[in-house]
C-alpha cells in the first residue's frame, strides 16, 4: 500500500474524516505501508510528528519523501546542491556539500521563490550545473482551500529558460514510487497507490506499473480530473476510508481467486 498524505490523510492540520481509522484497518489487515509524499515544505521529522498529532503513527522507513530521494541522489552522484527549496527544508541537505560538481534542486519554496532566486538557479544551470526537480506537481491545496502553484511550475520555468530537462525525483517519476516498493520487497503488480491528484499520484502509479491506483474525491481533487491524465484511475472513491473498502474487497477477492494483490 503506497499513500499520499495531503490531501488524502490530512487536509493542513485537520485529519480527513475516516482517514484515521482507514489506516489502522490497512495494518490491521497485515498489508505493509509506505507514505509517499511530494510535499517539499516540510522536513521529515516535521511529518511524521504531525501524523501522530493526528493519531497515525508511523516510522521514519515508512515515510519516502522528494528531499530523501535527493539526498541520496546527490551522494551517489557526488554532486553539491544548489538549493532553490523551502527555507524549512534546508537542513534536510546538511551534509550534502563535499560533491566537487553542483546540482540544481528545485522544490516548493513558497514565498522564497523570487526573481533573484530563480534566475541564480539558472546561471547555475547555463554553467552546466545538473537539474533536480524534487516534484513535478502543477499545484496544490493551500491553507486557504484554493489552489497554489506548486514546485512544477517554477522547475517547468527554469526548464524553459536554460533548456535543460529536469530529473524529477518525486511522483510521478517511476524511480520513486519504485524505490518505495524495493523497501517493501513487494512488486509493483501487487501494490495498490491512493491519491487525490490523477496526474502525479495515479496515471504516474499506474505508468510505473502498479497493479491499482485510486483516486478520492477528497484534497486536491476536482471534478472530472478522473477523465484527464492516462492511464485513468482503477477505481474513483470517496475518501481514504471508501478506497480501504476497495483494496479489502479486493484482497478478499483475489484471495478467494488464489492470485495475489
Amino acid at each position: 500500500m503506497l499513500l499520499d498524505l495531503a490531501g488524502v490523510v490530512y487536509d493542513c492540520d485537520t485529519p480527513i474524516a475516516g482517514a484515521v481509522a482507514a489506516v489502522e484497518r490497512l495494518r490491521k489487515a497485515g498489508l505493509p505501508l509506505r507514505f509517499v509524499s511530494n510535499t517539499t515544505r516540510s522536513p521529515r521529522h516535521k511529518i511524521i510528528a504531525q501524523l501522530a498529532a493526528l493519531g497515525v503513527e508511523a516510522s521514519d522507513e515508512e515515510l519516502l519523501t522528494p528531499a530523501r530521494a535527493a539526498v541520496e541522489w546527490l551522494r551517489r552522484h557526488g554532486r553539491q546542491p544548489h538549493l532553490l527549496v523551502h527555507p524549512n527544508l534546508e537542513a534536510e541537505f546538511t551534509g550534502s556539500e563535499g560533491g566537487k560538481s553542483r546540482a540544481v534542486v528545485v522544490g516548493d519554496a513558497g514565498e522564497a521563490f523570487d526573481y533573484a532566486g530563480l534566475n541564480r538557479a539558472f546561471r547555475e544551470l547555463v554553467a552546466g550545473a545538473d537539474f533536480l526537480a524534487l516534484a513535478a506537481n502543477r499545484s496544490f491545496k493551500d491553507a486557504d482551500g484554493e489552489l497554489s502553484l506548486d514546485a512544477g511550475a517554477f522547475a517547468a520555468a527554469l526548464e524553459f529558460a536554460s533548456g535543460r530537462s529536469p530529473i524529477v525525483l518525486g511522483k510521478p517519476s517511476p524511480d520513486f514510487f519504485l524505490a518505495a516498493l524495493d523497501d517493501l520487497n513487494c512488486s509493483a503488480a501487487d501494490a495498490v497507490m491512493v491519491g487525490d491528484d490523477a496526474e502525479s499520484d495515479v496515471a504516474g502509479a499506474l505508468s510505473a506499473g502498479l497493479g491499482a491506483g485510486l483516486l478520492v474525491r477528497t484534497g486536491k481533487y476536482c471534478p472530472g480530473d478522473e477523465t484527464r491524465f492516462d492511464p485513468p484511475p482503477t477505481a474513483l472513491v470517496d475518501d481514504l476510508a471508501a478506497a480501504t473498502d476497495w483494496i479489502l474487497k479486493a484482497r478478499r477477492t483475489e484471495a478467494d481467486s488464489g492470485d495475489a494483490l
